[in-house]
């Protein structure tokens, strides 16, 4: 018998912070651990195979905690390694256990909030070479035109505390051209990176009134939800005393300094090693 315990919320760095905090505020009454892999951020640029490591290395590390449940709250994650994950390690490995991603609760409704089916994707360089939006997008929708942008130049401009500067207008109007001129009827965007609701008024500054644009933490929140009320088996293993608590591989000094921009809360973590 498994003793309850937090759900586990992963991302490389702070972005999936943005994704916690909508999950915490929708579901408050649950425990929750982070841990940011920012010993070994960014992972946008990095192989299939390493991305897969790195991310079951620190699924793993969530399971040694308890977690019955771990959400990629990672885009490139969800992409590049969440399907061997689910497919390969966890009914060899954690028969018992649970990882669930960003990108498929996404794709489920995006759909919903477009008129033309002409949709945008801005995402890591990571998230558009795996082509997950598109396909996935397309089992739901299949009538979706889906264009895809990568940005690599927008998490930087997050991370370093450059995105409210004029500086940071050049890349972000620049990649928001890009997406439009792939066709002019697209009227919603999908930001598919944890980083980016920081810059959504800067977005928006871009972009004609009428293009919808979408953050993923609400969407990740309400398909959590929908889960755990689906899955009281998994339901019923979660501890619920409304903790939080949060981990780093990198120093714990400069993740609490920047976490509170997408936190939006003070935190204190911890530095953990990963093997």
């Amino acid at each position: 018998m498994m003793q309850k315990a937090p759900i586990g919320v992963f991302d490389s760095g702070y972005g999936g912070l943005t994704v916690l905090k909508e999950i915490t505020a929708r579901l408050p009454q649950y425990d929750y651990i982070y841990l940011g892999d920012n010993g070994r951020a960014p992972y946008g640029n990095r192989s299939f195979e390493t991305i897969y490591q790195y991310t079951w290395q620190c699924v793993q590390w969530f399971f040694a905690q308890g977690s019955p449940l771990v959400i990629l709250a990672c885009n490139t994650a969800s992409a590049k390694a969440l399907r061997s994950i689910q497919q390969n390690n966890l009914p060899k490995y954690y028969p018992d256990r649970r990882v669930l991603g960003v990108i498929r609760p996404t794709t489920e409704v995006i759909g919903n909030f477009s008129k033309t089916k002409k949709i945008g994707i801005l995402a890591t360089n990571g998230t558009v070479q795996s082509d997950s939006y598109p396909i996935e997008i397309r089992k739901f929708f299949p009538e979706a035109n889906v264009y895809q942008q990568a940005c690599p130049m927008w998490v930087p401009l997050v991370e370093n505390n450059e995105y409210k500067n004029e500086g940071a207008d050049y890349f972000i109007q620049k990649n928001i051209q890009q997406i439009l001129q792939q066709d002019d009827e697209i009227d919603t965007l999908l930001l598919a990176c944890t980083h980016y609701p920081l810059l959504m008024d800067k977005i928006k500054q871009f972009l004609p009134k009428d293009i919808t644009v979408l953050a993923q933490g609400e969407i990740a929140a309400t398909s959590l939800a929908d889960y755990l009320r689906r899955h009281p088996e998994i339901e019923s293993l979660i501890s619920k005393e409304g903790k939080r608590k949060f981990f780093t591989t990198d120093s714990a000094e400069d993740f609490d300094a920047h976490a509170k921009v997408f936190y939006g809360s003070n935190i204190k973590s911890e530095k953990v090693e990963i093997l």
